[in-house]
C-alpha cells in the first residue's frame, strides 16, 4: 500500500486537493475492518479514460478495475442500485422501472416522489444493509435508493433521507464521522451516493465540460475520503468497491418518437415514455393497439413481455407493462404532449439495451481484499453483491449473482 500512498501524496502536490476535517480521537477498541461501497451515478466505463479523475484511476491502478460492469435492464437508477444491493435482477427484486404502476394495488411509483418510494411493499429481496443487520452488525448508509425504507422492517443503523443539497464533500464527512463511532455502534458497511455526473450528463450531454467538472468534483470528494481514512488508520484496512448504476449517450431534439402518432396513448394505457415505454392497452382496444404496436418501427423495437429477448432477464415481474418499446441508442420516445411540456430537454440519456456500449457502467475495487494492478473483462452488476456479502462474511440472501465470476479479483482467503 506504500506505492499507493506515495501516488495519492504526489497527487494532493500537483492538483491541492481539499484536505478532509481532522477525525475524532482514536478509540482503544480495535476498528473494524470496513466495507464501503460508493456509487457514481452515470459514470459511464471509459469516463475513467479521460484523465480528469486521479484519484479514481489511483485507486484503479493499486487495486481492480473492469473493463467495464453490464448493468441490469433497464438500464436506469432505481432498478440497477437496488440490483447492485440485492444481486437480483429488476424483474426480480420488483423495482422494473424508476416509474411504475402496481397492477394489484394500482398505486404508482415514482422515483422522485419520497411519498411513494416509502412503502416497503415495492422493494423485494434482501438488501445487503439490512443482511448486516440481521446478522449481528451495523450498517451506515449516505444515500441509497431503498436505504431509507424499512425494508422487511428493517433499516441501517445510520441513515439520511435523501437531500441533493449536500455536496459530495459534506456527504463524505459524514460517512467519516460514522467511521469514528465507537466499539460495537460502529458500521462495518457503508454506502456513499453521488448523482453529479449523471446529472451532468442528463443537462447537457455525455461529452460536455459540464460532465468533465461534475467528474473532477467527484474525484475531489473521492481523495477526501482517501485522506480521512488514511488519518483515521483504515485506509489500509478498508475494502473500498466504486461502481456507477449505467452510462449515459448523447440525445438530440430530432432524434424522438412520438407514440402518439402511432396510438391512442390513453387507449394504450401508457405508463411510461423515455426510452423504456411501456403500456397496458384498455381491453376494448387491445388486440388493435397490440398489431399497431408489435409492427416494425424505425428506431425502437417492440415486444409482448413475454417475448422480451430472455437475455434481458425481464417480463415476467406483474409489474412490466403487457407491451413494452424499446428506443435505439440516442433516440427517446415520447408524446406531443410531454414534448411540448418539458422545460429543459435533456441531451444526455440511459435506460437503452444493456448490451449497448454507451451502457457499460464503472467498476473499481481496492483493499487489502483485492489483488493490485489487476484488470478484469466484463461482468454483470449482479455480481457485485456475493462479492460484497464475501467481503462482508455475511451469509447472503437468494440471488441471480455469480460469485465464481469475480472471485479472481480476490487474493487467496
Amino acid at each position: 500500500m506504500a506505492a499507493f500512498s506515495n501516488r495519492i501524496a504526489l497527487l494532493a502536490l500537483v492538483l491541492v486537493v481539499a484536505a478532509c476535517a481532522a477525525p475524532a480521537p482514536r478509540s482503544e477498541a480495535p476498528l473494524a475492518d470496513p466495507v464501503i461501497l460508493i456509487s457514481i451515478d452515470g459514470f459511464r466505463a471509459d469516463y475513467l479514460d479521460r484523465g480528469l479523475t486521479p484519484t479514481l484511476a489511483a485507486l484503479a491502478a493499486d487495486g481492480v478495475r473492469a473493463d467495464a460492469m453490464k448493468p441490469a435492464f433497464p438500464t436506469l437508477t432505481f432498478p440497477n442500485h437496488y440490483t447492485l444491493v440485492t444481486g437480483l435482477y429488476p424483474d426480480h427484486h420488483g423495482i422494473v422501472n424508476n416509474r411504475m404502476i402496481d397492477p394489484v394495488s394500482g398505486k404508482a411509483f415514482v422515483y422522485k416522489d419520497a411519498g411513494t418510494i416509502a412503502d416497503p411493499a415495492w422493494w423485494g429481496g434482501e438488501p445487503l444493509w439490512v443482511s448486516v443487520e440481521k446478522q449481528g452488525r451495523h450498517a451506515a448508509t449516505m444515500f441509497w435508493p431503498g436505504s431509507d425504507v424499512a425494508i422487511d422492517g428493517v433499516r441501517p443503523s445510520r441513515w439520511l433521507h435523501f437531500d441533493g443539497t449536500l455536496t459530495p464533500d459534506q456527504r463524505v464527512d459524514q460517512l467519516l464521522r460514522w467511521t469514528d463511532l465507537r466499539g460495537d455502534a460502529r458500521p462495518s458497511f457503508y454506502t456513499l451516493y453521488l448523482e453529479q455526473v449523471d446529472h451532468a450528463g442528463h443537462d447537457d450531454g455525455p461529452d460536455s465540460p459540464h460532465v468533465d467538472a461534475a467528474m473532477r468534483e467527484v474525484d475531489a470528494a473521492l481523495a477526501r475520503l482517501v485522506d480521512g481514512l488514511q488519518a483515521r488508520g483504515l485506509f489500509e484496512r478498508a475494502n473500498i468497491v466504486i461502481v456507477s448504476d449505467h452510462g449515459m449517450t448523447a440525445t438530440a431534439p430530432e432524434r424522438q418518437i412520438y407514440l402518439d402518432d402511432l396510438v391512442d396513448t390513453d387507449e394504450a394505457g401508457l405508463v411510461t415514455g423515455g426510452i423504456l415505454a411501456g403500456m397496458n392497452p384498455k381491453p376494448a382496444n387491445a388486440a388493435a393497439i397490440e398489431r399497431t404496436i408489435l409492427a416494425p418501427h424505425e428506431h425502437m423495437r417492440c415486444w409482448r413481455k413475454s417475448a422480451v429477448p430472455s437475455r434481458l432477464h425481464y417480463g415476467t415481474n406483474p409489474r412490466v407493462p403487457a407491451l413494452l418499446c424499446l428506443a435505439d441508442d440516442g433516440w427517446i420516445i415520447t408524446t406531443h404532449r410531454d414534448a411540448a411540456g418539458r422545460t429543459h430537454f435533456s441531451h444526455g440519456e440511459h435506460g437503452y439495451d444493456n448490451d449497448d456500449p454507451t451502457m457499460r457502467a464503472l467498476f473499481v475495487a481496492h483493499g487489502p481484499a483485492f489483488k493490485s494492478g489487476l484488470r478484469v473483462p466484463e461482468f454483470d452488476n449482479v455480481d457485485v453483491y456475493p462479492l460484497l456479502a464475501h467481503l462482508l462474511a455475511i451469509a447472503p440472501a437468494p440471488n441471480d449473482g455469480r460469485y465464481d465470476d469475480v472471485r479472481a479479483m480476490l487474493k487467496a482467503d
